[in-house]
């Protein structure tokens, strides 16, 4: 096969909307190249959404161009800049330090609308000015995990950016020990945060700050330009997609672990997979990154820190919004956004069709009885689709689960009366549970025994489980293993900012 074949076969045109902003938003650069790069795993889904051949996986122009090693000639690539609250403590300029964005490609080709352009980014391709101390480089343990966990998110319906594929290298960098290298190439329709517009505010640069918020608003909200007040309702609009992507989070037991203001995206969508975690036994409390000593991004902080961020944002475009009322009045609506959000998507979750007085109390009083003993947050709620409108046998295995029976045995009676009041149907509402309950999540365990394996060149564990988290919901019985608890080893696994 020559060359020009393997040209036709990548069929790419990438498309640089980010790079009409002008140069004060971005700096052009190349990625730099790695040694001897190879096709680590790829998301089958996404050639499919990007009309990419599979076949042209195997191939060395797929890996070069995804490598960063080769530039297409129709990419133009840029490092963006931009600046945020870091724990809670501004900090100032930040940028893309590891991450080239080479372009957007559409992903639906036959209709070629601006919306259905999608941002490729090359993670771990090199230094850029906004590197600071950092070398640029992503570590293959660190690509493993948001490689699985982006396609895992997108599993379970919940926003988050993608990964198309992971480029590996033995060329080795240095973090606690040195580690081998790697590339993630990942997509997402804009990765513009809320510390972008954080960064033109704090530098007193309104008209950048406008033209940031126009281009966001032209390119991702087009409905709000005839409002009357546009930047208004952006914020408001971030408010809610914020809200109701920690509501889904919450509500599958999952936690980012750095809620950094440079972390949020605009769009509402899980951005930037480092520290995370999914719950195993249910602890509210429970802190998914060692380097987290404060325990902001605790699962329980999440809402309130995704109002804080809510908060940063509207402080950055105030100059826009042009009043604190109108800001305010933007913000107002998060807490409710997100307690509708979440107790629309916990309803299900037990089973229950109609909204009743004591739902809450209800919902509330399983997740202490939960969190009492630490009972596997994901079995709690998929095993709880077997349990029936009479007690019977079945229940066991629910009980199984708990150490403190008794509690739950009471808590069973209030739930069957609760079932009772709007005639559930049992085999009908164990069906819509597990359409909402996944089966599957990925567990720090698994991904840590994907990237061992990965250590030693064996990648059939990382394209296992991606093929497995995309299906949670489904039975998959071969799979069975995977839906189990976590050994007792596993307690020792922790994760940092540098995971």
């Amino acid at each position: 096969m020559n060359t020009s074949e393997l040209k036709t076969q990548l069929n790419l045109n990438f498309q640089n909307r980010f790079s009409r902003l002008g140069s004060q938003f971005y700096t052009h650069l190349q990625p730099t190249p790695v040694k001897s790069p190879y096709l680590i795993a790829v998301s089958p889904s996404l050639l499919k959404q990007f009309e990419i051949d599979p076949a042209v996986t195997n191939t060395r122009d797929f890996v070069e161009v995804f490598s960063g090693n080769r530039v297409h000639h129709s990419s133009k690539p840029l490092a963006t800049v931009y600046s945020g609250h870091q724990f809670g403590v501004w900090a100032g300029q930040l940028g893309d330090g590891r991450a080239i964005l080479l372009g957007d490609l559409n992903a639906s080709r036959a209709h070629e609308t601006q919306s259905d352009l999608h941002e490729i980014q090359l993670k771990g391709a090199g230094t850029t000015p906004y590197s600071r101390m950092g070398d640029g480089r992503a570590v293959l343990r660190s690509s493993v995990r948001e490689f699985l966990c982006s396609e895992a998110m997108a599993g379970l319906g919940i926003p988050s950016s993608r990964a198309l594929c992971i480029i590996g290298s033995d060329q080795y960098t240095m973090r606690e020990m040195p580690e081998k290298t790697a590339i993630v190439t990942r997509t997402a329709p804009s990765f513009i945060r809320f510390g972008s517009f954080e960064h033109w505010y704090y530098n007193n640069k309104p008209e950048q700050l406008q033209q940031l918020a126009d281009f966001v608003i032209d390119n991702y909200y087009p409905h709000l330009k005839e409002l009357a007040n546009p930047y208004q309702e952006l914020l408001k609009e971030v408010v809610k997609r914020t809200a109701e992507l920690v509501a889904q989070w919450q509500c599958v037991g999952f936690m980012h672990g750095v809620l950094n203001t440079d972390n949020m995206s605009i769009l509402g969508l899980t951005l930037d997979y480092g520290p995370f975690g999914f719950m195993d036994g249910f602890d509210p409390s429970h802190i998914c990154n060692h380097s987290d000593s404060q325990g902001r991004y605790a699962y329980q902080m999440q809402p309130r820190i995704g109002q804080w961020n809510c908060h940063a944002l509207a402080q950055a475009l105030l100059p826009l919004i042009g009043d604190v009322d109108a800001a305010q009045d933007a913000l107002s609506c998060y807490v409710e956004h997100y307690e509708s959000s979440y107790l629309k998507k916990l309803r299900p979750k037990f089973g229950l069709r109609i909204e009743l007085p004591g739902d809450q109390d209800l919902f509330d009083s399983y997740l202490d009885v939960m969190a009492t003993t630490k009972t596997d947050f994901t079995l709690a709620f998929r095993i709880l689709s077997k349990i029936t409108s009479q007690a019977s046998p079945q229940e066991n295995a629910l009980r199984d689960l708990f150490i403190n029976r008794d509690e739950l045995d009471q808590w069973l009676i209030r739930y069957r009366q609760r079932l009772q009041q709007e005639n559930s149907i049992d085999a009908e509402r164990s069906v819509q549970m597990n359409l909402v309950n996944p089966k599957f999540i990925l567990r720090n365990y698994l991904a840590q025994q994907a990237i061992e394996k990965a250590e030693q060149k064996d990648f059939s564990e990382i394209n296992r489980l991606r093929q497995i988290l995309e299906n949670p919901y489904a039975e998959q019985s071969e799979f069975e293993s995977y839906a189990q608890q976590p050994p007792d080893w596993t307690a020792q696994l922790s994760v940092s900012c540098s995971s």
